[in-house]
């Protein structure tokens, strides 16, 4: 099984996220490739059984340009068959805005065609170990479900 974890980092919170999960996808015998959003296609996820994004939400939601076009190439493809995650970090005091894109990500997936596998995973800044342990759980969840 295929996944690919595509993330956009500007303080590093979620490439560390997306590290975590991949070690768990890997340790649940998933074949995973993982990129920076600034060096990836929305369309590499047509090679991949999961689809995954990690984002983070910059201040009031607005989304940052290479989030922005990542999202606009997602928009474009038929994802029909394959299923998808998000994940992502925010700062709380943004209120309303708390990983707005996450969000956004999960509501395009969905205009896609894709599967929603689980739930989507928002933290607070950098994972910490209540954090690790949602991710984790996530990554349990797919598998459970995927290797049926």
């Amino acid at each position: 099984m295929k996944a690919r974890i595509v993330y956009a980092s500007m303080t590093g919170n979620d490439e560390d996220m997306a590290d975590i999960l991949e070690e768990d996808l890997q340790d649940y015998g998933f074949d995973v490739e993982t990129s920076d959003v600034g060096f990836t296609d929305a369309s590499d996820y047509l090679e991949s059984d999961l689809c995954i994004f990690i984002t983070y939400t910059y201040g009031e939601g607005a989304m940052t340009d290479e989030i922005a076009d990542f999202y606009e190439e997602l928009k474009a493809l038929d994802l029909s068959g394959k299923y998808f995650a998000v994940m992502g970090s925010g700062d709380k005091t943004y209120g309303e805005h708390f990983c707005e894109n996450v969000f956004d990500y999960e509501k395009a997936f969905k205009e896609c065609g894709a599967t929603e596998i689980t739930k989507p995973v928002t933290i607070e800044n950098a994972p910490d170990d209540e954090a690790i342990d949602l991710i984790d759980q996530a990554a349990k969840e797919m598998a459970d479900k995927l290797h049926d």
